[in-house]
């Protein structure tokens, strides 16, 4: 009777042990499980981020005339060239990178157009550029507006013929450009582009270094 006692407590045991052995196997398969569930999980907002990143990158770069920043152009590089060299057509009018002079402009403000392949010097090493149509010369309270940009620093100001529109705000791959409308300029608008990319260009350089005398 006593073995057979032993041998039902024997079989309840390994009975146990296999309930047990089973239970823990489920537990680790379901742990596997979540930890799984939690990578995939991961991986998905980490590719879902990676996109939304990247499409608000190129919702900046691409914002339309009038944005607070300016539309975006690829950099066109920064080789040196002479005065009357040929070169690649520029892609943004006025140009916004590159080839250009050697040496930059002084910046200030300008009554005389200067050539584009010298501004965009200027603009290698972050200085703005705002190039104004001839016809604004017209309208001396618009100009006296325009002239008060040049107390920035870093800012170069020329008329322009080439322009498309009355004004042109230009840093290195960066323009907006727009018309003056009831002699009104939109300052703030001014102000922020220069506030936004001044001291951006491919070469920091400090104002000093070409200011007029």
């Amino acid at each position: 009777m006593e073995e057979q006692s032993q041998n039902k407590k024997t079989y309840d045991e390994k009975k146990e042990a296999k309930i047990q052995a089973r239970q823990s196997q489920q537990n680790i398969k379901s742990k596997k499980t979540r930890i799984q569930s939690i990578v995939r999980t991961l991986v998905v907002l980490l590719i879902l981020g990676g996109l939304i990143f990247l499409f608000v990158r190129a919702v900046q770069k691409e914002l339309p005339q009038g944005g607070e920043a300016g539309v975006f152009f690829e950099s066109q590089g920064r080789d040196h060239v002479n005065i009357g060299d040929e070169h690649e057509v520029y892609n943004s009018n006025p140009p916004s990178s590159g080839s250009h002079l050697s040496s930059p402009a002084s910046v200030g403000f300008y009554e005389e157009p200067l050539p584009d392949e010298r501004v965009i010097h200027n603009m290698e090493h972050g200085d703005i550029w705002i190039a104004y149509h001839p016809r604004l010369k017209d309208n001396e309270d618009v100009m006296d507006m325009i002239k008060s940009f040049e107390v920035d620093g870093k800012v170069i100001i020329t008329p322009r013929e080439e322009n498309d529109t009355d004004m042109a705000l230009v840093a290195w791959e960066w323009l907006d450009k727009f018309d003056i409308t009831e002699n009104s300029l939109p300052e703030e608008r001014v102000k922020d582009f220069i506030k936004r990319h001044r001291n951006r260009g491919p070469e920091k350089v400090s104002t000093q270094s070409h200011v007029r005398n």
